[in-house]
């Protein structure tokens, strides 16, 4: 056995586990859907790389990095506090 097939079931197996600590599937219904769920984590992966790789690109490209910087930390942090504080946004 290669190392590269080891480390891939290592993954798989991470996966599927984590899918059934996170939701309410059994582990054989887990084992079944591991081609889904390995291609869906690794849609959101390559999504993740991809809108990372634009926003460090254009956070790099702007005049004032820090600011932005600052900004979106600040509002990521008001967004915690309020999540914790248990305070509901209205909807439309």
């Amino acid at each position: 056995m290669s190392i590269r097939l080891f480390a891939a079931s290592v993954a798989v197996t991470v996966v599927v586990v984590g899918a059934v600590w996170v939701s309410d599937l059994s582990f054989q219904r887990a084992v079944l859907l591991a081609p889904v769920l390995v291609i869906g984590l690794g849609a959101v992966a390559g999504l993740v790389v991809f809108w990372g790789r634009i926003g460090w690109d254009s956070l790099r490209r702007s005049r004032h990095p820090r600011l932005i910087a600052a900004g979106a930390l600040a509002f990521v942090a008001l967004l915690v506090v309020l999540t914790l504080l248990g305070v509901n946004l209205p909807h439309e």
